[in-house]
């Protein structure tokens, strides 16, 4: 287990909310989320192993990831909180709940399912791969060495976050080497016990212009999640909270103001 570096929002007498980042993202990626929900419960937002400020490690699946979750919670003295994971933060948050269902009072997935995909992201660490970092002087300069590779220029901007300079230089806060050996293992999903369920609320929130939550996924969803709720937002990709954020903070509230719960 390691500790993981931790951005804390609300008063500690409050429902606690854990909010889980993305591959590539950080705690930062949650700020606006976590302001708006800041009056009302306690938000706690870690960078993930091998993610922002945190420790780095070569184990990137999924059960040293909820151990590290576990850990977090267990020091702050949270019996069980509500998870929003968006991404690989989602099978995160997935996983937990399947195996430690008692630490779950409701589950919201932003953007993923409970499935092994069989995209990669070479095509990202080439864009990480194209900035000399001896050479940069400035983000701007490394946005334009990672522009042949990565067309967007959000997705850049969003990539660029992790682009950090200390006293040696130019350097990346990702532990991209043990990323790139583990793309399997973090787009794939661990084989689960055959009697594993979530029976607590647990809402599927996806975009309607993305193809990480289709219909063909959903025996997946059910099978793990029986009572799960899906709630499209329409107008956004697979970043739901950034391309559409007033309709995902509904679907967000209707989980959080839902009677159900966990165990």
């Amino acid at each position: 287990m390691l500790e993981l570096h931790l951005r804390t929002y609300g008063s500690p007498d409050r429902p606690c909310v854990l909010l889980l980042h993305g591959l590539f993202g950080s705690s930062s990626n949650w700020g606006a989320v976590a302001r708006q929900l800041e009056p009302h419960y306690r938000v706690l937002v870690p960078d993930l192993r091998n993610h922002g400020q945190s420790p780095h490690h070569d184990d990137c699946g999924y059960p040293a990831m909820v151990d590290d979750v576990l850990r977090l919670l267990d020091a702050h003295d949270i019996g069980a909180a509500t998870l929003v994971g968006h991404s690989m933060g989602g099978k995160v948050a997935m996983h937990l709940a399947l195996n430690h269902p008692q630490r779950v009072s409701r589950l919201a997935v932003v953007d993923m399912s409970p499935v092994r995909y069989t995209h990669n992201f070479d095509a990202v660490l080439g864009g990480f791969g194209a900035v000399d970092l001896e050479t940069i002087r400035s983000r701007a300069d490394a946005d334009r060495q990672m522009s042949p590779s990565i067309s967007g220029g959000g997705v850049r901007a969003f990539l660029l976050q992790n682009l950090v300079k200390d006293a040696e230089g130019w350097r990346w806060r990702l532990n991209l080497p043990a990323l790139a050996a583990a793309q399997a293992q973090i787009t794939g999903f661990p084989d689960q016990r055959s009697d594993a369920t979530f029976d607590g609320g647990a809402h599927f929130i996806h975009g309607v212009l993305s193809d990480y939550v289709t219909p063909a996924y959903r025996p997946a969803i059910r099978r793990f999640f029986p009572h799960a709720k899906l709630c499209p937002v329409d107008g956004a990709g697979h970043w739901v909270y950034a391309d559409q954020p007033q309709g995902f903070m509904v679907c967000l509230q209707a989980m959080l103001t839902s009677s159900e719960a966990g165990h």
